[in-house]
């Protein structure tokens, strides 16, 4: 089980917003407004390459 969820500073309290953990080799990523139904788990260089997609503009 993965503890420690943080979300975005830029997150509010009324938004769509996601709660990442890193932990060895994976992070975990799940939905502030259902925490319940579980998580994805990605490997940590899926979720590194994901970022910077997402940094240069190329994930719409």
């Amino acid at each position: 089980m993965i503890e420690g969820w943080r979300k975005s500073s830029y997150s509010g309290t009324t938004t769509a917003c996601v709660e990442v953990k890193r932990a060895p080799g994976m992070v975990g990523i799940r939905d502030t407004k259902n925490r319940a139904s579980g998580m994805l788990s990605l490997p940590s260089t899926a979720f590194s390459a994901f970022l910077a997609a997402v940094k240069s503009d190329r994930v719409r």
